[in-house]
């Protein structure tokens, strides 16, 4: 009988091996890990279940039994308040929209095609506009520049442009996009498709934003986030209700429904009993985070990756 050879083992085989077998982890930890990501999510998801039970809660009830689990009577008359017929709310909230999509849209174009030109080696003035845009993260003009700038020159006052436009674009995410250009667009793939004569609109469209969706998909996060939670250039830029976006407008209800709180005793005849305080304050919350936290999981396949790029070397 003609005996059979034994492969031999590798020994990179059993270095592979030896490796894996250490960085598994016990039946008992991976248990312990399990439940207290259980205990964080609760511990994160506690807090929103809380405003948002509290929003459909009724004020006197929310008043004699405090934050509940479950209200203990239900009531929209927060939201009926929120969304009523004629108010800033509804206009607010169409503003913010708009200056949401379009400042994101915006944002992505404008940045990507900059970042891309920076990712070019062959590009003649890469250096000096890396440097201009580098600069903008450490400098700024100052408030006053800013404002008269926006104002003044560029007639950014009372406008739906002064919500989203100045906030259309920033270096940090230049940065970024340029990085994800670098790290996962192979130069092989732009110069076979230059052989076979795409120009640089073709190639850029057809061949590497394809490849670019998770950087694109970052900045489009930041971007919206940073706009729909914007307080800032509603305050300087806009004078009149009817360009103000949503976190203003939120500023000046509360305020507003604060001092009537405050001073009903002096206002004679004016009755506030009845207008929702705290109540209104969760539905406020409610539907100011709740957009977010849904086009949050839209995003999630993109971010983690948009934001790791760069960070392993090999």
């Amino acid at each position: 009988m003609t005996a059979i050879a034994k492969p031999k083992k590798n020994v990179h085989d059993n270095h592979n091996s030896d490796t894996q077998a250490r960085n598994l982890i016990s039946k008992r930890t991976n248990l312990l890990f399990n439940i207290l990501l259980v205990v964080m999510c609760i511990l994160v998801i506690f807090p929103l279940w809380i405003i948002l039970i509290s929003s459909f809660t009724s004020e006197s009830s929310l008043s004699q039994y405090g934050y509940r689990l479950w209200p203990m009577e239900w009531s929209t008359m927060a939201y009926s308040y929120l969304f009523r017929d004629g108010s800033i709310m509804v206009t607010a909230y169409k503003n913010t929209l708009i200056a949401t999509v379009s400042g994101t849209i915006i944002s992505v174009i404008t940045v990507g095609l900059y970042a891309y030109a920076l990712s070019r080696p062959d590009f003649k003035f890469r250096k000096f506009f890396t440097f201009f845009s580098f600069f903008t993260m450490l400098f700024s003009g100052g408030t006053v520049s800013y404002y008269n700038m926006c104002r003044s020159v560029l007639g950014l006052k009372d406008t739906v442009w002064a919500l989203f436009l100045p906030m259309a674009f920033s270096a940090y995410w230049v940065i970024i996009m340029r990085t994800f250009y670098q790290s996962n667009v192979p130069e092989a793939i732009i110069e076979s498709a230059r052989i076979d004569g795409a120009g640089e609109w073709r190639t850029l469209i057809q061949i590497v934003l394809p490849l670019a969706v998770p950087g694109f998909a970052t900045v489009a996060l930041f971007s919206a986030i940073g706009v729909w939670n914007d307080f800032r250039q509603c305050l300087l830029l806009n004078d009149s209700s009817e360009y103000y976006n949503l976190q203003y407008t939120i500023y000046q209800t509360m305020n507003n429904l604060r001092f009537l709180k405050e001073n009903a005793s002096r206002m004679g005849g004016v009755s506030v009993s009845n207008l929702p305080s705290e109540t209104f304050r969760m539905a406020m919350a409610v539907v100011t985070v709740g957009p977010i936290i849904l086009a949050y999981p839209f995003f999630q396949q993109y971010f983690v990756k948009g934001l790791t790029v760069g960070a392993v070397k090999g």
